[in-house]
């Protein structure tokens, strides 16, 4: 990872290297935290944060569904985040808000530990890399949608992805996708998921998955380029008899999908409508699309 000089933490900026927390911190041990993942990018304005009001919005729901009562204002952690990326003068990278339980109280209920707050900031490339990738099915089930908030980015929901994520690597695939709990496409470990058939986007309905930032606006960007977008049930069938498939995410971007276990997905490359759409995405995140300006908080 590289390093940058600062990170916000409960209201200061603190030097990245003194930038910690206790090893009795209550997220630690139990994983009720909850975080964003936002991205900014270079623009001709200068560095704009994507969507930063949306994910704002997101962190706070978690946050209220973890129980937490935070000790800052939407309005102070926007402000903070695109104070810290000021103070660290990057012109693009990766941001990572996060709420959790501090030092002060151990055993499973968290009332009475203290809630901290901290944002980092920090160069980061595509998470998936620039060609389409190959997939494979997991054999770990999706978190069950009635056993936790699913629609949120819980700290504790990511051992879920790890497991998934390794387990995938280590068969030499480039990442995973992840089943639901009746054998129905969910998402994959960081990304929502997407194909294409017949010049129709198809995508998982929310109610087991994240409510993703990055898979809105792709939603909403498809439908202003007049495609057809449908929320709906999708199965590892579906998929390997798709035109086109891909991720989505802030870390992911839009990410086309080459393979699905032993099955070649379209041609094997980004397709028309994925490329279409990836090209599209990365102008409005650019500041290259004047109809899109309001997705962008300028840091300056």
């Amino acid at each position: 990872m590289d390093e940058v000089d600062k990170i916000w933490m409960d209201g200061k900026l603190v030097d990245w290297k003194d930038a910690k927390i206790h090893v009795l911190c209550h997220t630690l041990h139990y994983g009720l935290g909850v975080f964003e993942g936002i991205r900014f990018y270079e623009t001709p304005k200068g560095p704009a944060v994507f969507r930063l009001k949306a994910h704002i919005d997101r962190l706070f729901d978690g946050a209220k569904k973890a129980f937490m009562k935070v000790p800052y204002t939407k309005e102070e952690i926007s402000k903070a985040i695109l104070e810290t990326i000021k103070v660290n003068k990057i012109k693009t990278g990766y941001i990572r808000p996060i709420f959790f339980y501090g030092y002060g109280k151990m055993g499973l209920d968290p009332h009475g530990a203290p809630v901290n707050c901290s944002i980092a900031v920090w160069l980061w490339g595509s998470y998936l890399g620039e060609g389409a990738v190959k997939v494979k099915t997991s054999s770990f089930t999706r978190i069950h949608p009635k056993s936790t908030h699913a629609e949120c980015k819980i700290c504790g929901h990511y051992v879920n992805s790890i497991f998934a994520s390794c387990e995938a690597k280590a068969a030499g695939f480039k990442e995973a996708l992840l089943l639901d709990y009746q054998g129905n496409i969910a998402e994959g470990p960081g990304e929502n998921f997407f194909i294409v058939k017949d010049g129709k986007i198809l995508t998982p309905k929310l109610g087991n998955i994240l409510q993703g930032i990055t898979r809105k606006s792709i939603i909403q960007l498809a439908k202003d380029e007049g495609i057809e977008v449908e929320e709906t049930t999708l199965t590892p069938e579906d998929m390997k008899n798709a035109d086109e498939a891909f991720f989505t995410g802030t870390a992911a971007e839009v990410a086309p999908i080459a393979q699905l276990d032993d099955k070649r997905i379209g041609d094997g490359k980004a397709g028309p409508i994925t490329s279409k759409l990836k090209e599209k995405f990365l102008d409005i995140v650019h500041g290259k699309n004047p109809k899109y300006e309001d997705w962008l908080s300028y840091v300056e």
